[in-house]
């Protein structure tokens, strides 16, 4: 029997809710994750500010998705995952997701991410799944490759960071080979 839709391995991804937005706030503002999920400057920036896009990107309407990331064992909320920009033509849409630094290295984020392609291809009837990273950021990369992305292309020092330039980096998998693999939360 398969597992839910939102269920994965180690993790189960849900609405956003009112107690998660400390932690998710707390994580966007503190520098190393920041640095890792926007190009421009890193600042800190007012909580309000942040709990108001993590609730515009949570609000769940046509295509685009935005859902807190909770562990099974715990139900303790680890990061958030979304799926942007689906176009319905073209059936594409971007993929983020943050991970709480406490919770990094234990395989939560990879599976969080196998599990909102998993929904993304079979409930959302997407085609294509994207996302960008910089390269430099090597566990993400291998998270996303291990979750079946691909490497597109690479932007070449396209993004300023602590006083040197680093590769913006393309990565993208397709409904079909993410089938063809047999990708699924449920698989190791």
């Amino acid at each position: 029997m398969a597992p839910p839709p939102l269920t994965g391995r180690l993790v189960r991804l849900r609405e956003l809710r009112e107690e998660d937005l400390d932690r998710l706030v707390g994580w966007w503002n503190d520098p190393a994750t920041a640095v890792r999920q926007v190009t421009g400057p890193v600042h800190p920036r007012p909580g309000a500010e942040i709990a108001a896009m993590f609730r515009s990107w949570s609000q769940n309407t046509g295509c685009n998705v935005g859902l807190s990331v909770v562990t099974l064992d715990g139900d303790e909320t680890v990061g958030h995952v979304t799926l942007y920009g689906a176009d319905p033509k073209d059936r594409c849409a971007t993929l983020a997701v943050i991970v709480g630094a406490p919770h990094q290295g234990r395989g939560l984020g990879t599976d969080a991410v196998r599990t909102l392609i998993d929904y993304g291809f079979a409930e959302l009837g997407l085609h294509r799944i994207e996302l960008t990273v910089l390269g430099d950021n090597l566990p993400a990369l291998a998270a996303y490759r291990k979750a079946g992305f691909t490497e597109e292309g690479r932007r070449r020092e396209a993004v300023f960071r602590h006083g040197r330039w680093q590769d913006h980096v393309q990565m993208g998998v397709l409904a079909r080979e993410h089938l063809a693999a047999g990708r699924s939360a449920a698989a190791g």
